[in-house]
């Protein structure tokens, strides 16, 4: 085969040169998770430049050509693999940089789920607060239908038994339970929204008239040491659900994009399934707490060291979610 060497240069080299930038980016940031959009023109200008180095490995007077090209060659094979290797890196490497560089990139979905829920909780105490004596057939719940300080005095009667029916198994339970509400969450984003907006607006006001009734009754103490030791753990694990759950329902609408929705789901399933494993990691951790540490009441564990611990993971969980990965991004 005839090459015209002057017109392949100069259709190859715009291509080569962009290879060799892409991977001296690569190489200098090692420790960052790359773009897909970016490993795939990786991906397709290798597969070009190595097509290049076999049409010119038998010209024997262009030596100079032909040891630059498998330079590139080489170095793009050393990039993708080691790209895939640190993909499949440890769980921890995971955890600690895709989850929250996930979350962080999608704001706009999570202050979403925050308003519906903190919304809901507003209306759900407002609406218990102003029509008290109506609470049982305004909120029908397990939760409403027994005075609180007769829930604290059965707690408190039953405590001698607590010890050993806290088991493994109810912790199994919880943490069971938990996922399946936060992956029906995110299921209901392919209702376009309408799912996840009515079940954290519920859920919502449920969480706010439950709140309200302990502190109207005087047990705010045992209302905080019983939640916050799983709550803060629990509720954020459901809001990171319903982030996951909007940004499929994004996809799913095209406002105003050409892209096809196949193109749309691609783009935003890698923080989707981050967001989602993250969510699991923080329901299993919430399910053991409560199983194994909420549910043990004054005098076996004072409510100021439950709500310390409360705080204290709170505090982490935000510090992780704001600054975790920072330094890989």
């Amino acid at each position: 085969m005839i090459l015209d060497l002057e017109r392949f240069v100069r259709e190859g080299e715009p291509r080569w040169q962009e290879l060799e930038a892409l991977l001296t980016r690569l190489e200098r940031h090692a420790t960052a998770q790359p773009e897909v959009v970016e490993l795939e023109r990786l991906h397709a200008l290798y597969q070009r430049t190595s097509a290049d180095l076999l049409r010119v490995r038998g010209l024997p007077t262009e030596g100079r050509l032909r040891g630059y090209l498998e330079s590139l060659v080489s170095r793009g094979y050393t990039a993708i693999h080691g790209v895939t290797e640190r993909q499949r890196g440890s769980w921890f490497a995971w955890f600690w940089r895709d989850f929250p560089q996930a979350v962080r990139r999608r704001p706009g979905e999570l202050l979403l789920v925050l308003a519906l829920f903190w919304g809901g909780a507003a209306a759900g105490a407002g609406l218990l607060v102003t029509r008290f004596s109506e609470r049982e057939m305004l909120f029908p719940f397990d939760g409403l239908a027994v005075r609180p300080s007769q829930r604290v005095q059965q707690e408190m009667e039953d405590r001698g038994r607590q010890v050993g029916e806290r088991t493994g198994r109810f912790s199994a339970q919880l943490i069971q339970n938990n996922t399946r509400v936060a992956f029906f969450t995110f299921a209901l984003g392919m209702t376009y929204g309408v799912g996840p907006t009515v079940l954290l607006l519920a859920n919502g006001a449920y969480v706010g008239a439950v709140a309200a009734d302990y502190v109207l009754d005087g047990q705010t103490m045992f209302l905080l040491g019983w939640l916050l030791p799983h709550g803060v753990i629990e509720l954020p694990a459901i809001f990171l659900a319903g982030q996951a759950a909007f940004l499929l329902t994004g996809a799913l609408l095209p406002r105003g994009r050409r892209a096809p929705v196949e193109e749309r789901l691609r783009d935003v399933f890698p923080d989707t399934l981050a967001i989602l494993g993250g969510v699991a990691v923080m329901l299993g951790w919430a399910g053991v707490v409560e199983a194994f540490f909420s549910q043990y009441h004054e005098p076996v564990i004072p409510y100021a060291v439950k709500i310390a611990f409360g705080v204290g993971e709170l505090g982490g969980l935000v510090a992780f979610l704001r600054w975790a990965g920072r330094d890989a991004g």
